[in-house]
């Protein structure tokens, strides 16, 4: 595990409801950089929620979202999102395009060459354990393992210091979790990144981060990394949480 250093994205008495209903209720949260941060909770917690606030997504009925020290700026959502991944349960790819269009989209938009293009592709391809076989494949051809692999290339494809990942592994068997955990675990090594990863497995989130967040209808109830949560659960229901996590590993 890697030290926690300085803050990369900070949440400041966010306040978010849809229809009337509070989905965030004033939640006030630092997550460090160059660390992968796991929010977890039950369904309907607010997690999906608060990550999309980080990408404009979801916009705050009241405070402020901050990265790296500064405001989100919300009229320069399409430049700050090119700084960010963004992989979501079921990969998300569209349907009409290759794979390799898929994943190399946003780099032809961004007007890179061709070769860096390549080159990039085919390190990533490399990275998560893909085929250049498939490239050619549309997603109806593809297997939940590999079209979750092609999303992450893509939320990959610009190299960004963020990446958010909302579920990207739910749904999968646990022998394509496990494989796809150790890609993840390289690429957080790889460089000086921050991922904020969505989860509402409390093992998943001890495996691939290292700052646990426990979200609870809306409320962050508790946050560190996984040996203090352990070790002074906040309440009732973070210790059933942490048993849950227990009886699922037996």
């Amino acid at each position: 595990m890697r030290s926690l250093s300085g803050r990369f994205i900070e949440f400041e008495h966010i306040v978010k409801s849809y229809n009337g209903k509070p989905v965030i209720r004033d939640v006030t949260l630092a997550l460090p950089e160059n660390t992968t941060s796991a929010i977890v909770g039950e369904s309907g917690a607010g997690k999906s929620t608060l990550l999309q606030l980080v990408n404009g997504l979801v916009l705050p009925d009241s405070g402020t979202v901050r990265i790296q020290g500064r405001d989100l700026d919300y009229g320069q959502l399409p430049r700050i999102r090119r700084t960010m991944g963004y992989s979501v349960q079921g990969a998300g790819l569209f349907p009409h395009l290759t794979v390799r269009d898929n994943v190399t989209l946003v780099a032809r938009l961004e007007g890179w060459p061709a070769g860096k293009i390549r080159e990039r592709y085919n390190d990533l391809l490399a990275l998560f354990g893909l085929d250049d076989e498939l490239s050619e494949r549309f997603p109806y051809g593809l297997s939940g393992g590999q079209a979750q692999r092609v999303g992450l290339c893509r939320a990959m494809m610009l190299d960004p210091p963020l990446l958010l990942l909302d579920e990207p592994f739910s749904g999968l068997d646990s022998i394509t979790r496990t494989s796809i955990y150790r890609e993840m675990l390289q690429l957080a090594q790889s460089r000086d990144r921050s991922i904020l990863l969505v989860t509402h497995d409390i093992n998943e989130a001890a495996i691939l981060a290292d700052h646990l967040v426990i979200l609870k209808q809306g409320k962050v109830i508790q946050q560190g990394s996984l040996h203090e949560i352990k070790a002074n659960p906040a309440d009732g229901y973070v210790r059933e949480l942490l048993l849950n996590g227990n009886r699922d590993e037996n």
